[in-house]
């Protein structure tokens, strides 16, 4: 038997030297690892055309890549999101797409809430103001804006599934009202939600803070924008540690300035990182972090774990333990 060519286009690791060791074990892996999140198609074709197994973070497998890959049967997106891969495309030519939705939900809903605490308690006002009274030697909080209790507010989730449950179930705590929205939940779960599960627009109008888990796709992109802002509180902030498409930047940048929400927490963006004159930057009621979300010393080891299982599997004739696109195998997808 031919040895299984398995090829990372781009990662995130310090090195892949673990995973080489582990699938050198096999003896019939062959494993080649380049950086080329950025590379143009040739150069990257040039690289995987003739790869059994692929392994991709952030370089852009479009339609003409996946065009061009001659022997391809897996598609392996190193993380939850799998918006920079064509599935349409693969599944056309028989190609699985699997990710690993199970390696760091914990690591998300932790930085959810951390932003959502960060915007309710002003920490990116209270800093400025920090810096202001220390150059003056007193404090003073003239401009700071009025800061509420917590308990007794609306918090709205948008997306119930990993991630969004739990931040759910860690907000419980918190003594705060919670309401959820999500078209593809189970009879089972709605039943559990009950009148907690309301429509995105409701949950926009009701919510003090709003905070986004949902899969991004062509049914949710931009699905926050300037409408959706002008049905939210002005008092109320948005929280994204999702995927930067959903929310339409410019309106957000908009809304802010126009004082149609109150701010935002974000994690995510849609170049990353953003540029140095990004207008977020500049805006104190902005809480911003570098997409670290998923940051874990034991979600970093996770997702190699899972990874190399699902080569593992595919080298021993099983399928991968999540599908993105269960057509492949005439099986109807499921949401």
């Amino acid at each position: 038997m031919s040895a299984i060519k398995v090829v990372v286009t781009d990662y995130i690791e310090p090195d892949l030297e673990w995973e080489r060791e582990e699938l050198a074990k096999l003896g019939d892996v062959d494993f080649q690892a380049y950086q080329m999140k950025f590379a143009p198609v040739a150069e990257l074709l040039a690289k995987i055309h003739d790869a059994d197994v692929i392994v991709v973070n952030m370089a852009p497998m479009t339609a003409e890549v996946i065009a061009g890959l001659k022997r391809c049967r897996l598609i392996i997106r190193h993380g939850i999101g799998y918006d920079n891969v064509d599935v349409a495309a693969a599944t056309a030519k028989g190609i699985t797409v699997a990710n690993i939705p199970d390696y760091c939900p914990d690591e998300v809903a932790e930085q959810a809430i951390a932003l959502i605490m960060g915007v309710w308690r002003g920490l990116g006002i209270g800093r400025r103001i920090l810096e202001e009274s220390s150059r003056r030697g007193q404090w003073d909080f003239s401009t700071l804006p009025p800061i509420h209790r917590l308990e007794g507010k609306t918090i709205g989730i948008v997306g119930f599934g990993r991630i969004g449950s739990r931040v759910y179930n860690r907000l419980a705590g918190f003594g705060v009202d919670i309401l959820v929205t999500d078209p593809y939940l189970t009879q089972e779960r709605r039943d559990m939600l009950g009148e907690k599960l309301v429509p995105l627009d409701e949950l926009l109008r009701r919510s003090d803070v709003v905070t986004l888990h949902a899969l991004l796709n062509k049914e949710t992109h931009h699905m926050i924008g300037r409408e959706q802002f002008k049905m939210m509180k002005k008092s109320a902030f948005l929280v994204n540690t999702a995927r930067a498409g959903l929310v339409d930047t410019q309106a957000l940048i908009e809304a802010l300035e126009q004082g149609e929400i109150a701010g935002a927490g974000i994690d995510v963006y849609d170049k990353e990182p953003p540029p140095p004159d990004f207008p977020l930057f500049r805006m104190d009621n902005v809480v911003l972090s570098p997409h670290l979300g998923w940051c874990s010393v034991e979600a970093g080891w996770d997702i190699r774990v899972k990874i190399v299982e699902d080569i593992k599997r595919f080298r021993n004739g099983e399928r991968p333990r999540f599908v993105v696109n269960p057509e492949v195998f005439g099986e109807e997808a499921k949401c």
